[in-house]
């Protein structure tokens, strides 16, 4: 039975990973999508363009949970 359970956790941990690939051009999508009318400072805008990149960037390198998170900041920042 503790083998089985094993085998169960490990194959989700494998299958988070994809999830997450596909998560991150969805958030950036939306982000995309929300700058043209963001009500934002030119600093705020500033930053958000930065997350947007970082984000991009680490999820081209496929670190996806922290392209997710650096993502999550910029969307944060548009109130999305």
């Amino acid at each position: 039975m503790k083998i089985r359970t094993l085998m169960v956790a490990a194959g989700l941990a494998l299958a988070a990973g994809p999830a997450f690939a596909f998560h991150c051009p969805k958030d950036m999508k939306a982000i995309d999508e929300a700058l043209p009318n963001a009500k934002l400072s030119a600093a705020q805008m500033a930053e958000v363009k930065k997350y947007r990149t970082e984000g991009e960037a680490l999820h081209k390198a496929k670190k996806h949970q922290e392209a997710v998170d650096t993502l999550a900041k910029a969307k944060k920042i548009l109130s999305i």
